[in-house]
């Protein structure tokens, strides 16, 4: 493909509540065995995207341990391949990533040293699948100077956590209202964008020397009426993370059966770390219902509507329903837990209750006494 990819995992949300204390929201675990930043990572490598760069900063641990080798998405190649860029201190700037702007200008060698004609730029909290090739031919055939892939959330998320945008019949962008505090429009950008290389070299240094630091507001919704930004609607699954809701919503699409078939059974594939743990194992007396169950756990009560992630322990007479248990956790016997999503790592006495009420989602985060000294 004729286009570099460049990852934007960086930022925080406070809307993630205690789920971000630990990692950056492009860490998160999705479905069992996956991290949010798989979903965009597969979607460049089976573009056929041969450069890409992820831009981390906020609690970047975890997500770098998870990036530490490129292979698992085939990127490890002589000629491009997957590149982790973090704040580094140097004589001309010693700032963390200002905004998403910011972040692309610390880095405005890894755009002038490439060859590649065009740029992809995505966020790492999106799952969905998509070939970015369709969406540069659109860029093309309309001549856009940007492209916005979009999606409707209609009924499915609150429009004004997102950028908001108003089209015409042809796809022109209209208006485009980052993060409105109320609107009736549903159609939203999904984060993900097209321009060529050497414009965004050019308004990137613009903006610097305006000290406009934000990729939304201050290069896209400053040039709306200057350049020509067209939107590509984008027909298929897609979800935002960032917040505790959807993060909880997106996690429970899975049990359906067509998402689940749409992720993890047609071409393309998504591809993730792969860990070598032994398969679940459900003793007896155990019952699983409508779960998504990982590898390396261990069953012994009732498991009903959620998802387990990695090495998940069930004590006995335990009952766990709608609820999501991130990886490594402990749950005692005779442990209730209803609506809610346990942190990894965690250890849950027995005879404990844990229920999320008012269908509110609650954050289990419990002293984790296995690992204390």
């Amino acid at each position: 493909m004729r286009a570099i990819g460049i990852v934007l995992a960086g930022g925080n949300s406070n809307r993630m509540r205690e789920l971000s204390n630990k990692r950056a929201i492009a860490a998160m675990p999705v479905a069992g065995g996956f991290r949010s930043i798989d979903f965009v990572l597969s979607n460049m490598s089976n573009s056929h995207i041969q450069k890409v760069a992820v831009f981390t900063q906020y609690n970047a641990k975890s997500l770098n341990e998870h990036l530490n080798s490129s292979k698992w998405w085939d990127f490890g190649r002589k000629q491009g391949g997957l590149y982790v860029f973090t704040p580094t201190t140097t004589p001309d700037n010693s700032y963390w990533y200002r905004g998403t702007a910011d972040a692309i200008a610390q880095n405005l060698d890894f755009l002038k040293n490439s060859h590649e004609p065009y740029v992809v730029i995505a966020s790492g909290d999106g799952v969905y699948k998509m070939d970015y090739n369709k969406v540069l031919e659109y860029h093309i055939a309309k001549k856009a100077d940007f492209t916005v892939v979009t999606a409707d959330v209609s009924g499915k998320d609150d429009p004004s956590r997102f950028g908001v945008l108003r089209v015409d019949d042809d796809g022109r962008v209209l208006e485009f209202e980052e993060k409105p505090i109320s609107t009736a429009n549903n159609t939203v950008s999904t984060g993900v964008y097209i321009v060529r290389r050497r414009m965004l070299i050019e308004l990137i240094e613009k903006s610097m020397q305006e000290e406009r630091y934000d990729f939304v507001k201050d290069v896209l919704i400053r040039h709306k009426n200057v350049k020509r930004i067209y939107a590509f609607p984008m027909s298929t699954y897609w979800s935002n993370i960032s917040s505790v809701e959807s993060y909880y919503r997106t996690n429970m699409d899975f049990l359906e059966p067509d998402v689940r078939n749409y992720f993890f059974r047609e071409y393309p594939d998504v591809y993730s770390k792969v860990e070598d743990l032994p398969p679940a194992k459900y003793n007896v007396g155990s019952s699983v219902k409508n779960s998504l169950v990982s590898s390396g756990c261990i069953i012994n009560g009732t498991v009903e509507n959620s998802i387990l992630f990695k090495e998940v322990y069930i004590g006995n007479n335990c009952t766990i329903k709608n609820s999501i248990i991130l990886n490594d956790v402990y749950i005692g016997d005779n442990t209730h837990i209803e609506n809610c999503i346990v942190e990894s790592r965690d250890t849950i006495r027995a005879n404990t209750n844990y229920i999320g009420e008012d269908g509110k989602i609650r954050i289990v985060v419990e002293k984790n006494e296995r690992y204390a000294l």
